[in-house]
């Protein structure tokens, strides 16, 4: 158990809130205190030693209530942690004084608070003590742990990363936990944010606070060094995961500013080590008490530089350094109105998936039009760099359990984590691109049947219709007829026709096997590139041909030659062989989204047909 140095046993004073408010109706601030509030956080003053700590020494934190100007609070040092936060990683703990943080207890966003002893700088507020604590208790992250952060050398962003902050930090029977840090989603509807936080659950990022968008924008937009100059210790700052038309902040506070750089929060935010994401400014529009969870609303401001440290005891931001975000475009129409999104989204291997994922299902959800029974097809691309753009293409129809906006996001969600969080990805995904057709009414159309016109004893070459029946959402059944030719190459015999949807042509194309590692990019976007529509009714040979699978790539009726050569791969579990090729003979438009199969047989007699 954490062992608490130079602090006796002493019961903590409970706080009296109607007391409190008295007092502050009573005696208004007092001239020292509005003086030492004009004057702002210290300058210059160096730093405070943790081997000066004691209980019993006073200190001052500053902190945004509202608006944007830091405001001074007491602070009583009640001792030192020695490895609350890991081996060689102490915490000071320290109780706040005064009307306000008296009233709001510590508040969620008031992470990173610089910490004064004189005109020294000792750390940064950044752990409560549970949530239900009626006295505001926080520990202090002493400021040599964040100044290791400020010296670390530039690195390049990761690929991979853990998951968010963890709850809970050890210490006083787990009860001490780093501030949380309020996510504003800033034109979400409920249903989107629900969405994000069943995603992030567990991570830290779960917490969804009010606030609003400030001055962020998509493109190559200049950081402000006004509002750069205007930011000190204890002013508000943001992180930025998605900037645009949607907005997805962090808020905490900064605690040390130098020439060109800040340290924040005290604690980590998305444990992420080195990255890239957009720093602004931020104002707090309240400061929210609750004994459960008290948050600042905040709304952000100015873009003023990126953040691209994310570490164990500080985030740093470097001003006037410029993020760099994948672009995102939505472009929604077939309703009354044509709606066009931008946005821009961090490049992280945790949270980007998410986070387009939950700003896709956001624009499908926010439009008059939207109802039960409208169907999305969404086509568009995914540029990786170093490679040709990847297509999109995908249904989604009314009348599916989850909802169609919730399956289009889902399946273009999918889509784009194949190519992203693939292992061998080298490029960064430059954008993308989505184009959203809205269609009022259910877009589900069964194959009901299907039928040879000609009949089924035939001859290589022949020419052949196949009439398929199509049954859509509570429409009169139609008919659909597809024409081909036989290949004359095919020797006589029984020939299996396909009739079928595009996803069951794709399974049978691309047979499944046990693999011994995960395909590479190049294989992901060959398959992506060969899947098949899902609103055509197709004709497909199954030939008594081998067919062979590998590197994403379907290769039919193989010579005899070639399929020794794969037989090798195939007992290595890297290709796949089988003895009947599917080929596609035919096509045509289902008008809609269509399910359902049928195998059909033929016999081909020896000698050449009429054809």
């Amino acid at each position: 158990m954490t062992r608490l140095k130079e602090i006796p046993a002493r019961p903590i004073l409970p706080s009296a809130l109607a007391a409190v408010a008295a007092v502050a109706l009573l005696f208004p601030a007092l001239p020292w205190a509005q003086d030492t509030a004009a004057a702002g956080p210290p300058k210059g003053g160096g730093f405070f030693p943790l081997s000066e700590v004691h209980r019993g020494l006073r200190a001052t934190a500053w902190t945004v209530f509202t608006g944007t100007r830091p405001e001074p609070m007491d602070v009583e040092i009640l001792g030192v942690l020695p490895g609350a936060r890991g081996p060689g990683h102490d915490m000071i703990l320290a109780q706040l004084h005064g009307t306000k943080p008296e009233y709001t207890g510590v508040v969620a966003g008031m992470s990173g608070s610089p910490v004064y002893v004189g005109d020294r700088l000792l750390g940064s507020l950044s752990f409560r003590i549970g949530q239900f604590s009626r006295d505001p208790i926080a520990g202090i992250t002493p400021i040599a742990q964040m100044l290791e952060v400020r010296d670390l050398p530039a690195k390049s962003i990761q690929a991979e990363i853990p998951s968010a902050l963890p709850p809970q930090m050890p210490g006083l029977q787990g009860s001490l936990q780093a501030m949380e840090t309020p996510l504003v989603m800033a034109g979400f509807r409920p249903e989107a944010i629900r969405l994000w936080q069943q995603k992030m659950a567990g991570t830290g990022l779960d917490t969804v606070a009010a606030g609003g968008m400030g001055g962020s924008s998509t493109g190559d937009a200049e950081p402000s060094a006004r509002a750069a100059a205007e930011v000190v210790p204890g002013s508000a700052v943001s992180m930025l995961l998605v900037r645009g038309d949607l907005e997805i902040a962090a808020t905490c506070t900064v605690t040390y500013v130098d020439p060109k750089q800040i340290l924040a929060c005290g604690h980590p935010v998305l444990q992420a080590g080195p990255v890239s994401v957009p720093m602004t400014t931020a104002e707090v529009v309240a400061t929210l008490a609750s004994p459960l969870n008290a948050f600042k609303i905040v709304n952000t401001g100015a873009t003023i530089g990126a953040f691209t440290e994310d570490r164990d005891a500080a985030i740093r931001g470097v001003l006037g350094a410029r993020a760099q975000m994948i672009p995102m475009q939505i472009r929604v129409h077939g309703m009354a109105k044509e709606r066009t999104l931008h946005i821009e989204v961090l490049d992280l291997a945790a949270l980007t998936p998410q986070a387009m994922l939950v700003a896709l299902y956001n624009t499908l959800l926010s439009s008059n039009d939207n109802t039960a029974e409208t169907s999305y097809h969404v086509t568009g691309t995914i540029d990786v760099a170093g490679y040709a753009p990847s297509p999109v293409e995908l249904w989604a129809s009314a009348g599916d359990s989850m909802g169609a906006p919730l399956m289009a996001a889902l399946m273009a969600g999918d889509k784009f984590t194949r190519l992203y969080a693939n292992g061998t990805r080298l490029g960064t995904v430059r954008s993308v691109t989505l184009d959203v057709e809205a269609i009022p009414r259910r877009m589900q159309v069964e194959l009901a049947g299907a039928r040879i016109v000609s009949g089924d004893i035939v001859h290589a070459g022949d020419s052949l219709v196949v009439e398929a029946t199509l049954r859509p959402w509570r429409q009169p059944a139609r008919n659909v007829r597809i024409g081909f030719k036989l290949p004359a190459r095919l020797g006589p015999g029984n020939l299996r026709l396909l009739v079928s949807d595009g996803g069951t042509l794709d399974r049978t194309l691309d047979q499944p096997r046990m693999t011994s590692h995960s395909p590479d990019l190049d294989s992901v976007l060959a398959q992506a590139s060969r899947q098949h529509p899902a609103d055509r009714v197709y004709v497909s040979l199954l030939v008594p041909e081998t067919q062979g699978g590998t590197a994403g790539q379907a290769l039919t009726s193989l010579p005899l030659s070639m399929a020794n050569q794969m037989e090798p791969a195939r007992a290595s579990q890297e290709a796949s062989l089988n003895g009947e090729s599917a080929e596609l003979a035919g096509q045509a438009p289902a008008g809609g989204v269509l399910s359902g199969f049928q195998v059909l047989n033929l016999h081909i007699e020896a000698g050449g047909g009429l054809d």
